[in-house]
């Protein structure tokens, strides 16, 4: 297991910068960096399950993580446990590909800076996904901050 860390600034306040992020219908739209069709289903707040789903590029398949919210500080700090995946709508925390990286963390620190937003997003992958994670996050992070910050 490895780490991430990538971070951008936005210049939007927290609280829209916070919303934008999770709210479903702009996190449908930032999301697109790791998966066309992303989307979530479940709630933000401490303690909830949360499952991260959309179709298999390859086979069209639903399927996704499965996941909780470990800590929320609202407009300041998110923490997203992930505990499994989902393949055709069944939860798998035990099989040997899954306990290869779990229990995995993904964390989003917002910030005030100048007059804006630093997001920063602190995420452990497994190692054979470390380089399509670290392409991948930038334009995410890309993408949110032009919807933040229009």
């Amino acid at each position: 297991m490895q780490k991430i860390h990538v971070s951008t600034f936005i210049n939007a306040p927290r609280q829209k910068v916070w919303r934008t992020m999770l709210d479903d219908a702009s996190y449908r739209e930032w999301s697109r960096a790791f998966n066309e069709g992303s989307y979530y289903v479940g709630s933000w707040e401490k303690g909830s399950e949360i499952r991260f789903l959309g179709p298999d590029p390859k086979t069209g398949e639903e399927g996704g993580m499965y996941s909780r919210i470990k800590e929320n500080r609202q407009y300041e700090f998110i923490s997203i446990e992930h505990l499994g995946m989902i393949k055709n709508g069944v939860v798998d925390t035990t099989s040997e590909e899954v306990k290869k990286w779990t229990t995995a963390y993904e964390n989003y620190t917002f910030r005030d800076k100048d007059g804006g937003t630093e997001v920063s997003v602190d995420m452990d992958v497994d190692d054979d996904y470390k380089a399509m994670f670290e392409e991948m996050w930038p334009k995410a992070l890309t993408s949110l901050k032009e919807l933040a910050e229009k």
